[in-house]
């Protein structure tokens, strides 16, 4: 009975290492992600780094959630905004940041990402500070007192100054955004062939690297 277990464990395993074989020899070092010279994280996780002006950051939000689904609570996903776009100036796209990490505090940061960029690309909205970012919070049932006691904390710095040196520390590999680093030493790069479930799979997978 035992043996008979085993064996259907043995059966049940073997598809799962022929996909994951097959899914290495697909993606090549080079072609569809470069080693960065930073060292590996101690554990799986994905940065993306993006702004929510960017319209492609927007258009790759549900591209985000198939990410975080088939990488499992293992994989610690972060999304880092960066303040280094042309779109407004670096003190607004800080507030931006500042706003994201007030959604953070308060466990609604992925209802309030969406409610930015709906503002900005849907509305086409602008925003020019803290003020139009606090009424997209309270428009969207955050309380205004508690929007502005978080918005000074010492909490919400401290989240903002990490948050701005990952900038610092990948700033010499974001050309643009959106952009990932995975597991702290991968890059993925996107070719033209690629489909949107390719981006997904290829994410996914430099995750499971060493």
């Amino acid at each position: 009975m035992k043996k008979f277990a085993l064996f259907i464990l043995m059966a049940l395993m073997l598809p799962l290492q022929a996909c994951a074989q097959e899914q290495g020899a697909r993606w090549k070092e080079g072609t569809h992600y470069i080693v960065l010279d930073e060292p590996a994280t101690a554990k799986p996780e994905i940065k993306e780094f993006f702004s929510y002006w960017c319209p492609h950051c927007y258009r790759f939000e549900p591209l985000v959630k198939q990410m975080k689904d088939k990488a499992g609570d293992d994989v610690k996903f972060t999304k880092v905004h960066v303040n280094f776009m042309r779109f407004t100036g670096s003190d607004v796209q800080d507030d931006a940041t500042r706003a994201m990490m007030i959604g953070r505090a308060i466990k609604q940061e992925e209802a309030m990402n969406a409610a930015i960029f709906n503002y900005i690309h849907e509305q086409r909205a602008s925003v020019t500070g803290l003020k139009d970012l606090r009424n997209i919070f309270v428009v969207n049932g955050v309380e205004a007192a508690e929007f502005d006691k978080l918005a000074n904390s010492f909490g919400v710095n401290s989240m903002l100054q990490k948050n701005n040196k990952q900038i610092d520390q990948y700033r010499q590999y974001l050309s643009g955004v959106p952009s990932f680093i995975v597991n702290g030493k991968y890059q993925p790069t996107f070719t033209s062939d690629m489909t949107m479930d390719d981006i997904v799979d290829l994410i996914v997978w430099l995750s499971a690297q060493d």
